[in-house]
């Protein structure tokens, strides 16, 4: 089962999403800010998250901080930035990032985006294991 770390303020919108990626068959974990995202993922035991999914614009440590400390921690796990603001997606740290996904009620973007982005990344695996 995947591991997602869910990083969202908006709490309706972080319960609606983890539902969703639930009902897909992931295992969600969800932080309401970077402080929280990045406690949990230094001080987790073993989690490291097969993606992380992360909001700009929140209380105590923005998206972007968050993602250059995760980034710093050599941490390999992809980011989908998931903004309200479509103006963020010049920023450099963006570039970062496997994917930016603009906020929207319906969230079939967003999972299509993650299970793209978790594909990708189990295809080198994949190849390594048909060759061994």
């Amino acid at each position: 089962m995947k591991k997602i770390l869910l990083v969202e303020d908006d709490r309706h919108l972080q319960f609606l999403i983890k539902e969703e990626l639930m009902e897909d068959g992931y295992e969600v974990m969800t932080a309401s800010n970077g402080v929280e995202a990045l406690s949990m993922i230094q001080t987790e035991i073993s989690y490291e998250p097969d993606l992380i999914i992360l909001d700009i614009r929140m209380p105590k440590m923005d998206g972007f901080e968050t993602m250059g400390h995760i980034l710093k921690s050599r941490l390999d796990s992809p980011i989908i930035i998931h903004s309200a603001y479509s103006g963020y997606k010049e920023h450099p740290l963006t570039m970062a990032a496997e994917a930016y996904i603009v906020k929207s009620h319906d969230f079939t973007t967003l999972k299509a985006t993650i299970s793209d982005v978790l594909e990708k990344r189990d295809m080198p695996h994949e190849r390594q294991a048909a060759t061994a």
